[in-house]
């Protein structure tokens, strides 16, 4: 506390404060990522993680009989990830092909868009958002919920049907499992499979 023309002025308390505040923000978001860190390889835990969140947002919502629109602004995020996920980094759409065509190019594993890791994040991020936004009624808007249900459907068939319709224009599948080789079947024809029994093409190209 400092003196100043017989008054007092508490700026080493007030500074000395917002240090400690600081460096307890530095050190929580250190152990946070520090956490982020150590799941990035528990693929498998992590997706449990986020079926046991999803499944007590959906009891929630289904408990208090409300919040439909929530639950349809997360199911329209859902699907904007969704195909962030399916899609290649770079669109051959419109930067031209980025996947071998020949036998004798250099193969190219399918880079997506949106990281398995981060669309879970995201996943993981929205519905608990989701979930805290039910304890507020100002977010409870009446609505007629097989409405909202319907055009949710039909935005995913369509949304979905686009996207399939652009793996197979420009032959890609963004699924792979187990070690990828090329084989070559003619002087045309060549793909990548995978090592494992339940072999998922990665590429075909004619």
């Amino acid at each position: 506390m400092t003196s100043v023309g017989g008054g007092t002025v508490a700026g080493d308390g007030t500074s000395s404060t917002s240090s400690a505040i600081s460096r307890w923000t530095y050190t929580l978001s250190q152990r946070y990522q520090h956490f982020l860190d150590k799941s990035t390889p528990q693929v498998l835990h992590r997706w449990i993680f986020f079926a046991v969140i999803a499944l007590i947002y959906s009891i929630r919502v289904f408990m208090v009989q409300g919040f439909y629109i929530i639950t349809y602004a997360l199911g329209i995020y859902i699907i904007q990830l969704l195909i962030a996920f399916l899609s290649p980094q770079v669109d051959p759409e419109v930067d031209g092909p980025t996947l071998p065509t020949r036998g004798s190019d250099e193969f190219r594993p399918f880079v997506r868009r949106l990281p398995e890791f981060k669309f879970w994040y995201s996943l993981t991020k929205a519905v608990c958002i989701a979930f805290v936004l039910t304890f507020f009624s100002a977010f409870d808007v009446p609505v007629f919920w097989p409405i909202l249900l319907f055009y949710w459907l039909v935005l995913f068939i369509s949304t979905m049907k686009r996207q399939i319709m652009h793996m197979v224009k420009y032959k890609y599948v963004p699924f792979t499992f187990g070690k990828q080789v090329h084989i070559k079947f003619s002087s045309n024809y060549f793909g990548v499979f995978s090592h494992r029994p339940a072999c998922i093409i990665y590429a075909f190209y004619p």
